[in-house]
C-alpha cells in the first residue's frame, strides 16, 4: 500500500470539516464540493464526502447512507499525544461524549465520543 484513506459520509460537509479542523487542530489538505481531507499522517488521510454524492455510486446495491446515520458500525481509533486535550476539542466543537478518557484492558488511556454525524472516534495515548 502507497496510500491508507479512510472516508466518512457526513450530511454537511461545511459542518464537518470544521468539527474535525477543531478537533484535529489540522486544516484540510483538500477541500472541495465532495470531498474534505486531512493529511493525518505521511500516507494516511481522512476524508469527508457527503452522503448525497457516494450515494450517486453505492445506491441500489447498498442502502443510501442516510438510512444509516448514527448507526455505530465502526471507529476512528487514533492516537495523540495528550488525549485529554483532543477529547475536550471535541466536546467543544459539539462531540457527544460516549465514554470518558480511562485506562482500558489493552493498556491505553482511551476516551470514545460521536461526531454529529454519530461516527465514533477514540482518542488514545499508551498508559505510562
Amino acid at each position: 500500500m502507497t496510500e491508507i484513506e479512510f472516508i466518512l459520509y457526513v450530511k454537511d460537509q461545511t459542518a464537518s470539516r470544521d468539527f474535525y479542523t477543531q478537533i484535529l487542530t489540522l486544516e484540510p489538505h483538500l477541500d472541495v464540493p465532495g470531498m474534505t481531507e486531512f493529511l493525518l499522517s505521511e500516507n494516511v488521510k481522512l476524508g469527508l464526502m457527503p452522503e448525497t454524492g457516494i450515494a450517486k455510486i453505492i445506491s441500489g446495491p447498498l442502502p443510501h447512507p442516510q438510512t444509516g446515520t448514527g448507526i455505530p458500525r465502526c471507529e476512528l481509533y487514533l492516537k495523540v499525544p495528550n488525549a485529554a486535550a483532543y477529547m475536550q476539542r471535541g466536546i467543544d466543537a459539539g462531540a457527544t461524549e460516549v465514554s470518558p478518557l480511562q485506562i482500558r484492558n489493552w493498556g491505553d488511556q482511551a476516551g470514545y465520543m460521536a461526531d454529529p454525524d454519530g461516527h465514533v472516534i477514540a482518542f488514545a495515548e499508551a498508559n505510562s
